[in-house]
């Protein structure tokens, strides 16, 4: 899971390098399309990508992931990017919340007190602001309820299917609901660099993807969420290192706390388990 937060940090990178004629559609389109087309020439040999035990709920995690991808850009559209991200990264606490309702599963006080410490790590680290329009925190809101929804969707997917077929069906379904906007008004990239960061986008992505499906193979998945938003640590770190980033009080503070929080949950489910053989 910490493997796969890294990799959506480089996917963020790579986004922001983008120049700015590149639409956000472009972009979807780059990730859905070019990662279908390498998981296809990765993994189509085997001729399993179209087979699944559940195909409803296969489709069912395909349309919450693209919701939840268009509400965010919706979110950062209407209202500043940092309190966009922060409603977004709220969806461990919503994914804990369907976690209960979808599998019955327990939570203890401890518990919740590790998903806060990463939610307020999160929001110190992007300096939480009440700005914009109503609009704009309702779709914030939104993304993160349909990632919480998504990542216990996948959780249940996991028990009988694989991480790539999971993420064909999210490819597949992504790239054609990005291609009608896509091919009105294309934008192409016009050199090498762009063509490189294009394809680091898709490659980014799909190896973030099947370590985040088959990491929910070991873990819940409000604590998958948890270690997930370890992203925006790993995305501070990137824009430090190779950007020029200046490193404030807040992405330390901030980090802290999601690092705190990750230790804690581990420490927690090892108590657990000793207790269990004990």
């Amino acid at each position: 899971m910490l493997a796969a937060a890294f990799m959506f940090g480089i996917l963020d990178g790579l986004i922001k390098l983008m120049g700015p004629s590149f639409r956000i559609w472009d972009i979807a389109f780059y990730r859905w399309g070019i990662g279908l087309v390498l998981i296809v020439i990765i993994f189509g040999w085997q001729g399993r990508l179209l087979k699944t035990q559940n195909l409803k709920l296969m489709i069912t995690r395909s349309i919450s992931g693209c919701l939840a991808f268009l509400s965010l850009t919706a979110a950062i559209r209407n209202i500043p990017l940092s309190t966009a991200m922060v409603l977004f990264f709220s969806f461990p606490a919503f994914a804990a919340l369907f976690s209960r309702l979808i599998f019955g599963e327990r939570i203890s006080k401890r518990e919740i007190f590790c998903i806060c410490a990463a939610l307020g790590g999160v929001a110190v680290i992007l300096d939480f602001k009440l700005a914009g329009n109503l609009f704009g925190y309702i779709m914030g809101l939104s993304a993160g309820v349909f990632a919480g929804l998504t990542v216990n969707l996948i959780k249940r997917l996991r028990e009988k299917d694989g991480p790539v077929a999971i993420y064909f069906y999210f490819c597949m379904l992504g790239a054609l609901v990005s291609f009608p906007a896509y091919i009105a008004n294309p934008r192409i990239p016009a050199s090498g660099l762009d063509w490189l960061m294009a394809g680091g986008i898709a490659v980014s992505s799909v190896l973030a993807q099947l370590l985040m499906n088959q990491g929910f193979r070991y873990c819940r998945s409000w604590e998958g969420g948890i270690f997930l938003t370890g992203e925006m640590v790993f995305t501070a770190i990137l824009g430090i290192v190779f950007l020029g980033e200046l490193v404030s009080r807040r992405f330390w503070v901030g980090g802290l706390l999601i690092l705190a929080s990750t230790v804690l949950l581990n420490i927690f489910k090892a108590k657990i388990k000793l207790s269990y053989r004990a």
